[in-house]
């Protein structure tokens, strides 16, 4: 068991994609966080509206955005790296679900309002997953030692 948690340790940071390649997975990864919210979005907006009662309506929107999260994650989890799709992916499945559905149950919204709100959810859901990112790899870097497993 120790051999499989020092080998993913010794894993360095130039695992990430750097180079001529690195803006197509952070396009990749803008494009996934877009994908998972207009597919959270839009079972949400075509079965919610506004007789159905609140609670009922951002539980369906958590398990209709979880079940979406799981198809994108599918499809661009093997291109782009699972952890940069799952990671957002995760918030936007279950928390953009939860938000689209309280909204659509309070409010009616045209089509387009509902995917223009899900693509800046899913771009701003990308953004702050990589700036919590950012800022605890330079956490790690400033105190200059690697966490280890006992």
């Amino acid at each position: 068991m120790n051999a499989g948690l020092r080998a993913r340790e010794t894993v360095a940071d130039g695992s990430a994609p750097r180079g001529s390649w690195a803006w197509a997975y952070l396009l990749g990864e803008y494009a996934a966080g877009v994908a998972t919210a207009v597919a959270t979005a839009l079972p949400i907006h075509a079965l919610v509206d506004r007789d159905w009662d609140m609670v009922v309506a951002m539980f369906a929107g958590t398990v209709l955005g979880s079940i979406a999260h799981v198809l994108v994650l599918g499809v661009f989890g093997p291109l782009v790296g699972f952890f940069h799709v799952m990671a957002p992916g995760a918030l936007i499945g279950m928390y953009g679900g939860m938000l689209f559905g309280m909204r659509d149950s309070m409010q009616a919204a045209s089509w387009s309002q509902a995917m223009a709100v899900a693509a800046a959810t899913g771009i701003a859901m990308v953004v702050a997953v990589q700036l919590y990112d950012r800022a605890l790899r330079s956490e790690a870097a400033r105190s200059g030692r690697q966490e280890t497993a006992p």
